[in-house]
């Protein structure tokens, strides 16, 4: 697990004038806690905070430097601007070496199944309690060989030394499906259009669409709008 460090600044001021001027300079408002520590208000470098959550995911385990100090943490909770995509706020949990934390796992699925079979994963992550410097980034499922009809269960997983599965064992992880027939997805179209009120236009036997004829109004007609003009 790779290991990520912070330096930290001691934060004075607060409230929302104060965060957008941190967040200006480049930094992260963010609080420290736990362990019967006092929370402690500090500002993160956004740049390599955010590099630790893309290169380490949710539970990258951080060094946070404040005053010349190591402390190990994990990340709590992130607020993060849903239009500029910045981080807005980081609540750090202190932990320690040696010492077992929850935490919610990615699953990911590797290898190829056999053909026309599709791969469903029916739990994005798993709860697993384990030793805060051996937090894996995710958990692999390989695929390859499996079949529809087949499913991986959370017992089945392959978890990391040490760590113990908290998520339901029978839990259904992944699902593996037959790929619908061209058939099927056809038919499904049809009644989709259907319910909505879409009628298909005609086509030919080389799939060009037939154009519908159009009224041209009898020839007696267009002789009495001759004459009608004529007069």
């Amino acid at each position: 697990m790779a290991d990520f460090r912070l330096e930290a600044e001691i934060r004075t001021e607060f409230g929302k004038g104060s965060a957008r001027r941190t967040r200006r300079a480049g930094r992260v408002p963010a609080v420290l806690y736990g362990h019967g520590q006092d929370v402690v208000h500090l500002s993160l470098p956004a740049r390599e905070f955010a590099a630790a959550l893309r290169n380490g995911g949710s539970n990258a385990l951080l060094t946070v430097v404040l005053d010349g100090k190591e402390q190990l943490a994990l990340t709590k909770a992130v607020q993060r601007d849903p239009i500029k995509r910045v981080h807005e706020h980081v609540d750090l949990v202190i932990v320690r070496r040696g010492e077992k934390v929850t935490v919610d796992v990615p699953v990911l699925t590797t290898g190829e199944t056999d053909v026309d079979t599709l791969v469903s994963i029916e739990l994005n992550t798993v709860s697993v309690e384990v030793a805060a410097t051996a937090i894996p980034e995710s958990i692999e499922v390989d695929v390859t060989g499996r079949g529809a009809g087949q499913g991986v269960t959370a017992g089945e997983l392959a978890l990391p030394s040490g760590a113990t599965l908290l998520t339901d064992p029978e839990a259904l992880v992944v699902n593996l499906m037959a790929a619908p027939s061209a058939a099927a997805l056809e038919a499904e179209l049809e009644a989709a259009e259907a319910e909505a009120g879409i009628e298909r236009e005609e086509s030919d036997a080389d799939g060009d669409v037939v154009p519908e004829p159009q009224d041209q109004g009898s020839g007696e007609s267009m002789d009495a709008a001759e004459n009608s003009s004529d007069d």
